[in-house]
């Protein structure tokens, strides 16, 4: 494919991306040297091949460099610069054993002809782990006054990593990563992995070779089903998801009915969406009726000329993180993480980046928006680690602000590159992709148990479905729960139009409010805590919708009053507006509002009380641009119970307001 860069090589940095600039620079300095003769061998003869094997490297003919500075090398053993610019070839060849002892030769011969050997050397020696050899080679590099100050500060910065792996090394965390077995991988490449909520269904990228071009490769979308507690045999999620280009990272929203991923667009009109607009974009699909729709380019503010890739899409549906290339670039050799959020006229805000917690001047990928909507994992090799790309994890502070980034320590993070992390909805399991021995080919995807100190923000997930109750026929229907505390929301859904069915994330430690709302129904109004709520099970509620018919009756359930009076509390604010906007939306309608109590104290002062606390919404309501005439209220006391009053929960359902239909 020739305009979009495969995932697996954003997945995998190699030698040459991270050292190509600097050794060309480096390449011009010593080419002016020994044009001039500067150089360490009086040998004309070899100077010759030194000089035409630096035109090969310029030219990336590297097998050819090889040969002529080996020749240079035989005519004179001792010299310095001919051996340098070997380990140079060696490294972009990716000769990484060979680069280092050909710097260690170059050490020998001349320690101070060239200090930025030992730089080089250093930074070979972190990329295999030997943290302590590095240490030794960067500080004896910048101990140098000539020492180059780009790579002086880079130098710096990798003493700073072979400090932190040295000491992570000495306190490892518990890190035993299980394959997930042969059903999710296979003899090809698999990585960035989303998941549900119910932890039930996984999708990830898989690279597979192209038929026609075995030397080529396609990355397409597999999804698998957990039936049992084992994964199913992984499917080709097939069109219109998968294409002839790569399709790759893709975000699972939590109930699974939304996807957003990562593609281009070089045939033009991809997906029946719009063009792109330069490298690749976002793309989102929805599952309507189980049937993925055509995929749609995010457009708006999101895609740019730049690169935009490695979606996450937060549970509550209102934030989308991102990777996009810095300014000017059309790949990701180095990348910031973004954050968009939704509007509530449905678009998508300006992409802001992180702060500098986060991004840094190197590069930042792979960020994972975890469903307690506080905490992000992502990796880097921008902050102090192991070397390489490490997984971080950060979380929000008091004031919204992304807090500093922590390292996932030693054997989580090791010398090579790691990424691709997913940590799942109750923080006990990670899942990530590694090439370690052992799998089943290329990079697999494992899981292992994520320490507790990395752990998450409790969730769990609230799952349900709606109905029809006269006909029990599956509805799709608005939802809304909210914080009844802060009367703020915390998910805007849509069950399922076929089944009805709803799944989302939620926060622990809270008490909630949910309303269901939908086009000739009368809403449902619902209050629970999970406040110590700590089962690993999910919190299930179904939605019983009832059409709106003269003489039906709803329990507003969200109508809260002090003990024995009837002034409203706060937390009925929430459930009072969604009252008037019913009532606006349906003009014609007349209710009557009715008080009720249980059966405890005087028969009498029940009977005010109730008819007080119904006075009481009706006064609000009326305040609220709603038509008296349209309201009736009546206290009916400890009359109409609807549960058992010789146990406190009966009392407490008795203690109730309800509207009911009195006219159409």
């Amino acid at each position: 494919m020739a305009n979009q860069r495969s995932n697996s090589q954003i997945f995998r940095h190699s030698l040459v991306s991270i050292y190509s600039a600097l050794l060309l620079l480096l390449l011009f300095s010593c080419s002016s040297k020994a044009l001039h003769g500067q150089t360490t061998s009086s040998d004309k003869k070899a100077i010759k091949l030194y000089t035409e094997a630096q035109e090969l490297y310029k030219n990336y003919k590297l097998t050819e460099a090889e040969l002529v500075l080996q020749q240079a090398l035989e005519r004179d053993p001792n010299f310095v610069e001919a051996q340098t610019l070997l380990a140079y070839v060696f490294i972009d060849s990716q000769q990484g054993s060979n680069a280092k002892a050909s710097f260690e030769k170059a050490i020998t011969m001349n320690p101070t002809a060239i200090p930025n050997n030992f730089f080089f050397l250093g930074e070979l020696e972190l990329k295999d782990g030997n943290y302590e050899n590095a240490k030794k080679r960067l500080t004896q590099f910048i101990q140098f006054p000539e020492a180059n100050p780009k790579l002086l500060e880079r130098a710096n910065k990798q003493l700073d990593n072979a400090d932190f792996a040295i000491e992570a090394k000495k306190t490892p965390y518990p890190f035993e990563p299980v394959n997930l077995g042969p059903n999710i991988n296979s003899e090809f490449l698999e990585y960035f992995p989303s998941m549900t909520v119910d932890e039930k269904t996984i999708l990830f990228t898989r690279r597979l070779p192209e038929p026609r071009s075995p030397t080529k490769y396609n990355e397409d979308f597999y999804i698998s089903k957990k039936v049992n507690g084992e994964w199913q045999k992984a499917e080709n999620m097939g069109a219109p998801i998968n294409t002839e280009i790569n399709e790759g990272a893709p975000s699972l929203a939590a109930n699974g009915q939304l996807m957003i991923y990562a593609a281009c667009e070089i045939f033009g009109n991809y997906g029946g969406g719009k063009l792109g607009k330069g490298s690749c974009d976002l793309f989102y699909s929805v599952k309507n009726n189980q049937v993925w729709t055509k995929p749609i380019n995010l457009g708006g503010a999101i895609n740019t000329n730049n690169w935009e890739t490695q979606p996450s899409f937060s549970a509550d549906g209102k934030s989308l993180y991102f990777v996009k290339g810095k300014k000017g670039m059309q790949s990701m050799n180095d990348g910031n993480i973004f954050v968009t959020k939704l509007q509530p006229d449905g678009s998508w805000s300006k992409p802001e980046p992180l702060n500098a917690n986060i991004n840094t001047p190197g590069n930042e990928e792979s960020v994972l928006i975890h469903p307690d909507g506080k905490t992000i994992y992502f990796s880097s090799d921008g902050h102090v680690g192991m070397g390489g790309l490490d997984i971080y994890m950060s979380q929000l502070d008091e004031n919204g602000e992304w807090g500093p980034a922590i390292n996932l320590g030693y054997p989580i993070n090791s010398h090579k590159n790691e990424n691709s992390l997913l940590v799942s909805p109750n923080g006990k399991i990670a899942i990530f992709a590694s090439d370690r021995e052992g799998g089943y080919g290329g990079l697999d995807l494992y899981q292992f148990d994520l320490p507790q100190n990395f752990a998450p923000n409790k969730v769990t997930y609230f799952a349900g479905k709606i109905f029809d109750s006269k006909t029990n026929k599956p509805l799709g229907a608005r939802f809304e729960l909210l914080d009844l505390e802060t009367g703020e929301s915390v998910i805007e859904a849509y069950s399922d139009n076929a089944t009805g069915e709803f799944l989302i994330t939620l926060p622990t430690g809270k008490n909630y409010a949910l309303n269901s709302s939908k086009s000739g129904y009368m809403f449902f109004s619902e209050n629970f805590s999970l406040v110590d709520y700590e089962s690993d099970e999910p919190f299930i509620q179904n939605v019983p919708l009832n059409p709106i018919l003269a003489g039906e009756k709803i329990v507003l359930k969200n109508i809260f009053f002090e003990t024995a009076k009837y002034d409203l509390k706060n937390e009925s604010k929430v459930e009072l507006d969604k009252l008037v906007a019913f009532l606006k939306k349906n003009e014609n309608l007349i209710i009557e509002i009715g008080g009720h109590t249980d059966n405890a104290g005087n028969t009498q002062l029940n009977l005010t009380l109730s008819k007080n606390r119904a006075n009481a919404v009706k006064e609000y309501l009326v305040k609220n641009e709603i038509s008296a005439d349209r309201l009736q209220t009546k206290g009916y006391g400890a009359e109409e119970p609807i549960a058992d009053n010789t146990t406190a929960v009966g009392k407490a359902k008795n203690r109730r307001t309800e509207f009911k239909i009195v006219k159409l």
